[in-house]
């Protein structure tokens, strides 16, 4: 059937429309996998971290984007996708632990029902951990934030909980080696593993229970970790 007049134009509308939407969409969907298509690039472009010390050092603001400028940033997240099991030894004000959530948050927005476990002796220090996450996702831009919405507002997450829609999540547990056996997460993080006593536990349990990247942090302190990193066999009563 040939259409004329109003027909005609009704349907040029409609298909201009169409155009425009698919367009849109084409765009929406290749902004959103340039911003996720690799942690590094989300980490330094898309979020900010926050610095307690900002006004003592003169930042203009508390907020700020990973520094691009630190020569080890980069090779990190490389290691963060091409190994399993990584062991890192840091100093402070290497922003190391910034990054490693930064990396377990990423991988919990880019991959549905995909969660960590992140563990430090202190159940108030886990607690911050999980609060850095959350402000990667609160300092994203809000069409990022409306891409990947959460399972409930931040406000109504409790602290030691970071939920997804998507069915991933960060949980922090206190140290023990007791405390992962209930979870079989994707991801773990143990952070200043030089000062849990049950480090090597932990350890033990996370190759038992976790599926995907194990990631010891920590700075430098006698004890297991010390040991395990050098290979270093110890007898029971040493």
């Amino acid at each position: 059937m040939q259409l004329t007049g109003s027909r005609k134009t009704l349907k040029r509308r409609v298909d201009e429309l169409r155009q425009a939407l698919s367009g849109s969409c084409s765009s929406e969907d290749s902004r959103l996998g340039e911003a996720l298509s690799y942690p590094y690039q989300w980490a330094t472009e898309y979020t900010k971290t926050y610095n307690e010390h900002w006004a003592d050092e003169g930042r203009p603001s508390p907020y700020e984007p990973f520094p691009q400028r630190l020569p080890y940033l980069k090779p990190l997240f490389e290691i963060f996708e091409q190994e399993r099991i990584i062991w890192i030894v840091k100093s402070r004000d290497m922003m190391i632990s910034w990054a490693c959530l930064a990396y377990f948050t990423w991988k919990a927005m880019t991959t549905p029902l995909c969660g960590s476990v992140i563990q430090t002796q202190k159940e108030k220090k886990v607690i911050q951990l999980i609060d850095y996450a959350k402000c990667l996702y609160r300092r994203q831009p809000l069409w990022l934030q409306d891409a990947i919405p959460l399972a409930k507002p931040l406000a109504n997450q409790a602290e030691l909980e970071f939920l997804f829609a998507n069915g991933s999540y960060l949980v922090g547990i206190p140290g023990g080696a007791d405390q992962i056996r209930s979870y079989h997460p994707w991801g773990y993080l143990n952070d200043e593993s030089s000062f849990q006593p049950e480090a090597g536990n932990c350890y033990d349990q996370a190759l038992s229970v976790v599926k995907g990247k194990i990631i010891f942090n920590s700075s430098a302190g006698p004890g297991w970790y010390a040991d395990a990193r050098r290979d270093i066999v110890r007898g029971e009563e040493e």
